[in-house]
């Protein structure tokens, strides 16, 4: 291949403008001209494209956020709007697609491979929810963002003697909500993965109250429901002084840690080999610390798991 092209999409992650990086470089390193597409799917079929050279990727390694943005485009899920990007690639003479993102942005690239397209995904998602690895670029960062919330929120709650509930991002997967409540040391961890019993939750605060305990923290996954809720059933089971903290969107945002500077680095420079070597259709993760690469048209049909021993464990640290 002469000429590669890279874009991101979806929900934004930290970590993303790392794994744009080394795929401009990695392509420059083997001289191959790397193009930029803006704006995901919908700058693709806007041919919002730009040949990217060094400096282009310089002084971003440590931000948040995405260079080249992002956006839905729900024109890309049509045969239409495929070949529509196909065209403007073909265009611009690009021979092969980095797609950087989630299950959604996996979608776009696995409908691109069904047109004859060489395409790479990298897994770029706070959620740490794509089956293939073990890390998704940004699931560090923002679990370390929602550990250092609760660590503040706690120091309140204990000033307070208050029970508080902390919703976490994460859609449909448990990661976040998992293991920022172990290493926050929360009472309950909510996750869409695992049923959970409300007469149990309110058991746990009531033993923990009889034993002088004045404070708790609840950690909820957006994907279970409303923390809202939750803490209304709390509050009138128990009569304790309920609050909750909606993360949002601050789990997103931030300077990436070392860890997703490091895995977007290693990431982005693995999907350009693969297209060098004329590997197409692949998503690349990392697995025991060994990247490796599987066929996007499979991955995603995997479910998405948790480590069932690690929700055990906060269980077992919450008594």
């Amino acid at each position: 291949m002469k000429k590669i092209g890279v874009l991101t999409s979806g929900g934004d992650s930290p970590g993303m403008n790392a794994a744009v990086r080394a795929v401009v470089r990695k392509a420059i390193f083997h001289n191959v001209e790397i193009y930029g597409i803006f704006h995901g799917y919908s700058g693709l079929i806007e041919g919002q494209i730009e040949k990217l050279e060094l400096g282009s990727v310089g002084d971003i390694i440590h931000r948040g956020g995405t260079k080249l943005y992002s956006a839905r485009c729900p024109e890309f899920k049509t045969v239409e709007g495929q070949k529509k990007g196909i065209e403007q690639l073909k265009k611009h003479g690009i021979e092969g697609l980095v797609v950087i993102g989630g299950d959604g942005s996996y979608m776009g690239a696995k409908k691109l491979t069904e047109h004859g397209f060489p395409c790479v995904g990298v897994p770029g998602t706070i959620d740490n929810d794509i089956p293939g690895t073990d890390f998704t670029i940004g699931f560090d960062t923002a679990l370390n963002t929602v550990i250092d919330a609760i660590d503040k929120i706690r120091d309140t709650a204990t000033s307070h003697e208050r029970t508080y509930v902390i919703e976490v991002m994460g859609r449909h997967a448990g990661d976040i909500a998992l293991w920022s409540g172990l290493a926050g040391g929360a009472e309950t961890i909510l996750i869409p993965e695992a049923d959970y019993n409300m007469d149990h939750v309110i058991s746990r605060l009531q033993r923990g109250h009889e034993r002088g305990k004045k404070h708790s923290i609840i950690v909820v996954a957006e994907g279970v429901g409303s923390g809202v809720e939750i803490a209304k059933q709390v509050e009138e089971a128990t009569s304790f002084e309920t609050r909750v903290s909606v993360l949002g969107h601050v789990q997103r945002g931030g300077s990436p840690s070392a860890f997703d500077r490091v895995l977007a680095s290693r990431l982005g420079a693995f999907a350009v080999e693969l297209l060098l070597e004329g590997k197409g259709g692949r998503c690349v993760g990392i697995q025991k610390n060994e990247l490796v690469h599987h066929d996007i048209l499979e991955i995603l049909d995997q479910p998405h798991t948790i480590d069932e021993n690690m929700y055990q464990l906060s269980k077992e640290l919450s008594i």
